[in-house]
């Protein structure tokens, strides 16, 4: 049995373009004190074997110091660091690899395939098998089938690539590849979410995802992996360890002060994260987005807010119009002012609905969507009933839809994403279709109107 910790995709010295230069300088020295404090834990918890799966640098155009103080933290760790450069930092002779002084309990991989000979730790019971970008771009899949001697050792691999994808620029790796490796463990780098441990025949193998996100694409708790190794046994857990997260929070400020809105929807600490809030639904007049900003930048270590709402407005304009929108407002309004208070706000639903599609009737072959906004701490919208719609088809060359009449009866898991596709039927034999998708992340229901077949 051997003790690990497994991590990946550093990308020491990102240019952090999202934040001001202030913020971004102390971003990267804060990613170069990750290794420090990563070795601190280890040396805590007893970990022998440091697997580094690639791409602890950006590029090969690093600040002059940031090598030096990696090896600096690497050689405060009280056991063995085995590290397999990545697509970032491919082992070159002008890499930070090469070019830099190293501790002897550091190792590195340097020829691009996996060879049967291994790294050998008798102290540890264990032998490591990798291998090294040397290149941007290595399209050639990983031959791992029958890499690791069967002498009674844990057998551990260690590679950046794409585990499970046939065609890929970075390294792929055929799953039957893992399975028929020999290996207990695969140490991988690339993906920068973690995967948790997975399996491929007897072998485990798992992405530890970066340890600290650089944007919004990167969100929530980063880490890496820890625990211990054995012939046929993998127990590792995800540690996070990220000092600052990216967060995305939506708010639907209908109906309410967009500043009140967001502290309540706000969690208790925030102050060392970074934060987008995107403000959805209804106002009166727009909202203020420097002073929001203003008020709540000290709350976080840096705030962006993004402004999604529509300018409210009487929903009922129009029925005296001349025109399909509105009869179709008219029909509505006789609906509501005969329904009873509770159905009403489902019918003032229905009727934005029914307005956003009149008023942008598609210029491609579908009707544009229209959003409906609400809360989202807590549920998706309950049971949506009957929405009232009018489509036709037009039978000019450009294939457009209007809307004129319909009914569409849409159905709403709390909770859980779907898509369904509702057919309607139109006078004189036509047919359309209506395409619902609801996403809980992003609180939105679109409804497209789209053309049948030809």
């Amino acid at each position: 049995m051997v003790r690990i910790l497994h991590a990946a995709d550093f990308h020491l010295d990102s240019a952090f373009t999202g934040l001001n230069e202030q913020r971004a300088r102390q971003r990267r020295q804060e990613s170069r004190d990750l290794t420090r404090r990563m070795v601190e834990y280890a040396n805590d918890h007893g970990v022998q074997l440091m697997l580094l799966a690639g791409d602890l640098f950006d590029s090969d155009s690093i600040y002059g110091q940031t090598a030096e103080e990696l090896a600096a933290a690497l050689a405060e760790f009280r056991g063995h660091v085995v590290i397999a450069p990545g697509n970032h930092d491919c082992y070159t002779a002008a890499s930070p690899y090469a070019r830099t002084l190293w501790p002897d309990n550091v190792l590195i991989f340097t020829a691009p395939e996996m060879l049967s000979m291994g790294l050998s730790f008798p102290q540890y019971g264990c032998t490591v098998y990798g291998a090294a970008f040397t290149a941007p771009e290595m399209p050639e899949s990983a031959e791992l089938a029958g890499i690791a001697e069967q002498d009674g050792n844990v057998a551990i691999g260690i590679l950046h690539g794409e585990a499970g994808v046939k065609d890929s620029r970075y390294r792929p790796i055929p799953l039957p590849q893992i399975a028929r490796s020999g290996l207990d463990y695969l140490a991988l780098g690339h993906v920068h979410t973690c995967s948790g441990v997975q399996t491929a025949g007897a072998t485990a193998y798992a992405y530890p995802g970066c340890p600290e996100g650089r944007g919004f694409d990167e969100l929530g708790d980063k880490g890496f992996l820890a625990g211990e190794v054995d012939k046929g046994s993998v127990k590792l857990r995800f540690i996070p360890f990220a000092r600052r997260r990216y967060e995305i929070l939506t708010v639907d400020v209908t109906e309410q002060e967009p500043l009140a809105a967001i502290r309540a929807a706000l969690p208790a600490r925030t102050e060392r994260d970074i934060y987008r809030i995107l403000l959805t639904g209804e106002t009166d007049g727009g909202v203020d987005i420097p002073a929001i900003t203003d008020e709540l930048a000290s709350r976080f270590y840096a705030l962006e807010v993004r402004d999604r709402t529509t300018v409210r407005r009487d929903i009922w304009d129009g029925c005296g119009e001349d025109s399909l929108r509105g009869l179709f407002l008219r029909d509505l309004r006789q609906r509501y002012d005969a329904a009873p208070e509770e159905e009403k706000p489902r019918l003032l639903q229905a009727a934005r609905f029914g307005l956003a599609a009149l008023e942008k009737p598609g210029r491609r072959e579908e009707v544009s969507a229209y959003r409906v906004n609400w809360d989202t701490t807590s549920r998706l919208p309950p049971t949506c009933s009957r929405f009232r719609f009018i489509f036709s088809f037009s039978s000019s060359k450009t294939r457009r839809l209007q809307i004129l009449s319909a009914s569409l009866s849409a159905v709403m898991v709390s909770g859980r994403p779907a898509s369904t596709v509702y057919s309607m039927q139109r006078s004189r034999g036509r047919t359309c279709s209506a395409r619902v998708r609801t996403w809980s992340r992003c609180s939105a229901l679109r409804v497209v109107g789209v053309p049948p077949p030809m």
